[in-house]
């Protein structure tokens, strides 16, 4: 396989030639989920729509969660591509491989355990506690393939091709659209369905993953002792992936805070959250695709030592990200009962969706300036950076003012839907302070003779 060289050319196609394949594999993915909810929408009740939105929250989290551990690997393999050192990279993808089996096993195991737990403090009305707890269990069996299509993935993205982990989810989205029609829609399986089209679709798109990428150098000389643990390759890697683990955990915890007390709204409201949080997923596309174009892009412009590409790559992706994102939040304003009628039928669960999903759409545009910040951090080695300002934003932010908008407007979930743009416009703040700081400081800062260093 050849490697493709993010150091070189145009700054700006660069950054689009490497996004869009991870533009459209994010749309795929999220239409992988959003399938779920579209057929159960149509051929199943309030009560089912609440459950497969529950466990949906779960397995989003930890889908995320699994991503973020395999960062690492991403970002220390672009390092390795920009200063041509490609050696090393059979212990990055074989102490990934190893943490990746472990810590797979280990959350299937415990998460089926905890099962009926998880659904208890989820607080999942009543009458959906069933089918939330079919769903997940059999959802949970599924990780092992989720993180295994991660790893491949994030090898791929390291060597600065997006493109084929596109093929990949196309190839299982297909299978799982299918597959749900079969099972919800002419077996009327309700969530039991919607979970067993996950968890085939995720097994296809591990095989597909694997064949493409068993027989390509970086592969093919991988060898068993690179499966063995290596102090410095595992913390390197820890490093930089659990930040961006636990911050993107921390966040899908927020949703589900928010859910939680959307759950104590009652069934019309815990379902509108669901859709709209099942949504604006799309939404995020563009942002998540600037956030993983910065941290590839900018680690093989530092491994390079070429640290003004660098800030370009940053500054091009947030005026990118930004741009495109507010013209969407502005449409959004005229038809967002459209856009939730799309997954429901009930005529209560519209009203009070459209009502959050006009709030939640501005969160778009601000979310998309500190999850640029967040991949330049990410790239520096500095994820720690991203976790911080992440965690203080739903800890100060995100879930303390759901909470009292839940309190103070009972009728409606607008003001709701308001509380992750007040997050994240103090992300940004957070954010911009940081980067002040690590252009000044002695150690990172670019504005002296010595060029900046990696966080190693």
């Amino acid at each position: 396989m050849q490697n493709r060289n993010l150091t070189r050319g145009n700054a700006l196609h660069n950054i689009i030639s490497f996004a869009l394949p991870y533009m459209l594999a994010m749309f795929l993915q999220i239409l992988y989920g959003m399938a779920d909810m579209l057929i159960i929408g149509q051929y199943c009740g309030v009560d089912i729509i609440t459950a497969v939105s529950n466990g949906a929250q779960i397995m989003n989290m930890l889908a995320v969660v699994l991503l973020g551990l395999t960062v690492g690997t991403t970002v220390l393999i672009a390092r390795a591509v920009g200063s041509q050192k490609l050696s090393s990279a059979g212990q990055i993808i074989g102490n990934t491989i190893s943490l990746s089996l472990v810590v797979s096993v280990v959350l299937t195991v415990l998460l089926v355990f905890l099962r009926a737990d998880i659904v208890r403090w989820l607080d999942v009305p009543t009458e959906a506690v069933s089918e939330t707890i079919t769903y997940l269990t059999l959802c949970f069996v599924g990780i092992p393939f989720i993180l295994g299509y991660d790893v491949i993935s994030s090898i791929y993205r390291g060597l600065g091709d997006s493109k084929r982990p596109l093929y990949f989810i196309a190839i299982a989205c297909v299978t799982n659209i299918f597959l749900d029609i079969v099972f919800i829609g002419y077996m009327h399986l309700g969530a039991t369905g919607a979970a067993l089209g996950t968890i085939a679709s995720q097994l296809v798109s591990v095989i597909v993953a694997w064949w493409s990428i068993r027989k390509q150098e970086v592969i093919a000389q991988l060898r068993l002792i690179d499966l063995r643990f290596k102090h410095n390759v595992l913390s390197s890697i820890l490093r930089v992936g659990l930040p961006i683990s636990l911050q993107d955990g921390f966040i899908q915890l927020s949703f589900i805070a928010i859910m939680i007390i959307a759950n104590h709204r009652g069934m019309t409201d815990s379902a509108a959250v669901g859709i709209v949080e099942k949504f604006i997923g799309l939404l995020f596309i563009i942002p998540s695709a600037m956030l993983a174009s910065v941290s590839t892009i900018v680690a093989q412009n530092l491994g390079a030592e070429r640290p003004l590409r660098a800030r370009i790559t940053l500054w091009y992706s947030i005026f990118i990200s930004t741009s495109v994102s507010l013209v969407v939040a502005l449409t959004l304003q005229f038809f967002p009962k459209q856009i939730v009628a799309l997954f429901t039928s009930d005529a209560a669960v519209i009203g009070s969706g459209s009502e959050y999903l006009r709030g939640f759409v501005w969160d778009c545009v601000f979310a998309g300036v500190h999850f640029c910040f967040s991949g330049f951090f990410t790239a520096m080695g500095l994820s720690i950076l991203s976790f911080g300002h992440n965690f203080l934003s739903i800890v100060l932010i995100r879930v303390p003012i759901s909470y009292i908008a839940s309190i103070w407007y009972p009728t409606t979930l607008y003001p709701m839907g308001l509380a992750p743009t007040l997050g994240s416009i103090f992300s940004v703040l957070v954010c911009s302070i940081a980067f002040v700081a690590l252009k000044h400081s002695k150690k990172y800062g670019w504005t002296s003779r010595k060029r900046p260093t990696l966080a190693t």
